[in-house]
């Protein structure tokens, strides 16, 4: 499993870079699922969106106007978790998703709709 991006749906030039990496992930995953899937594994992506993480933390802990605005961005109204997407990675990691391979699941909570 690999950790995409919402970004590669959205046209965000000023992290281009950044949006081909995972556009690129995500390709792979596509091949390595064909790859592996006679032989029972499944490869997935999880796309998250904005998350409060270390990571994020200089333009968005602290300003209350990059808060707004990027909770703004999802339809469910919040920034998103570690929780929120760690739910979604042991969900395709878990029996339940045995048929699930070459997917990206969307954990944006709705971004950019």
């Amino acid at each position: 499993m690999t950790v995409t991006s919402g970004v590669t749906r959205i046209a965000f030039p000023e992290a281009i870079t950044y949006a081909m990496t995972k556009g690129a992930l995500e390709t792979f995953t596509l091949a390595l699922a064909k790859h592996l899937g006679p032989r029972g594994i499944t490869v997935n992506n999880v796309a998250p969106g904005i998350v409060d993480t270390d990571t994020n933390a200089d333009w968005l802990r602290g300003d209350e106007a990059a808060w707004a605005a990027s909770a703004g961005r999802a339809a469910l109204g919040r920034v998103g978790t570690t929780r929120d997407v760690a739910g979604v990675v042991a969900f395709l990691a878990s029996d339940d998703a045995g048929w699930v391979t070459g997917a990206t699941v969307d954990a944006t909570g709705g971004s950019d709709l």
